[in-house]
């Protein structure tokens, strides 16, 4: 995105961290330099679009996944979700647009990203719950 190529050492490592680095939320992300096989993809014009994703909105969609969908995906999940849906909105009719959330999002569950779900059913969970008699996982009184 800043069109600063990366310093690299005779091995293609990262000489030092690169000047555009800010830090971000996405775990698992590099975390302060663009890896060799990334920036050497781009010089191949092989994307369409760049879609750069604004402060908040990976927590935001990656948290909606979870409630509304039952998706749940880390905060990289939600960040691509997000750049799906922005495709999604400006694509022909008929498109088809390919999301690949490849995480899960049981490793963040102890993390800020779900730190707004209560850990003990609500009494609609609960019910919800008890709707499959066969298979459930209530609560020890």
């Amino acid at each position: 995105d800043s069109g600063i190529a990366t310093e690299r050492n005779s091995d293609g490592s990262p000489k030092s961290t690169h000047p555009a680095f800010a830090p971000h939320p996405i775990q698992g992300w590099t975390p302060d330099f663009i890896p060799k096989v990334l920036e050497d993809g781009n010089k191949l014009n092989l994307m369409d679009e760049y879609v750069g994703i604004p402060d908040g909105v990976a927590v935001e969609t990656s948290q909606l996944l979870a409630r509304t969908q039952g998706i749940l995906t880390g905060i990289s999940g939600g960040a691509t979700m997000w750049a799906a849906i922005e495709t999604a909105k400006k694509a022909p009719e008929g498109s088809t647009i390919l999301a690949m959330l490849p995480d899960t999002g049981e490793r963040y569950l102890s993390t800020p990203l779900f730190s707004s779900i209560a850990a003990d059913m609500n009494d609609e969970e609960l019910e919800i719950a008890k709707s499959t008699p066969s298979h459930q996982l209530l609560p020890v009184a």
